[in-house]
C-alpha cells in the first residue's frame, strides 16, 4: 500500500512538473504590449494578477526595465525571479524577423 502511494505521488509530481513546464511562453512576454491573455501565458500569473500589470502600465507608463514589475501587488522578488526569463521589455520584433 505504502509503495502504491509513493508510485502516485511521484506521478502527480512529475505531472505538475510538466504541467508547469508547458505553461511557459514560446518567446519573451513584451511587458509593454502583453494583453492580459498573454500575461496569463507566464508561470504563476493568472487573470487579478494580469490586470494589475496592464493596469499599472496604463497608470505609469511603460515600463523602462523589466525588474520594475516588482512594483505591481501580487509580484514579490522570488516570483519576479521565475518571470525574468520570459520577459521583455523593447519593441516587439517586426513582423517576418
Amino acid at each position: 500500500m505504502l509503495k502504491a502511494l509513493q508510485s502516485l505521488a511521484l506521478i502527480l509530481a512529475l505531472g505538475i512538473h510538466a504541467a508547469a513546464a508547458e505553461r511557459a511562453p514560446q518567446r519573451p512576454v513584451n511587458l509593454n504590449t502583453a494583453t492580459v491573455t498573454e500575461l496569463m501565458q507566464l508561470p504563476k500569473i493568472g487573470a487579478k494578477t494580469a490586470e494589475r500589470i496592464v493596469a499599472f502600465r496604463k497608470q505609469n507608463g511603460a515600463f523602462r526595465r523589466s525588474e520594475e514589475l516588482m512594483n505591481v501587488k501580487g509580484i514579490g522578488e522570488k516570483n519576479f525571479a521565475k518571470l525574468k526569463p520570459f520577459l521583455t521589455v523593447g519593441a516587439p520584433a517586426a513582423p517576418g524577423k
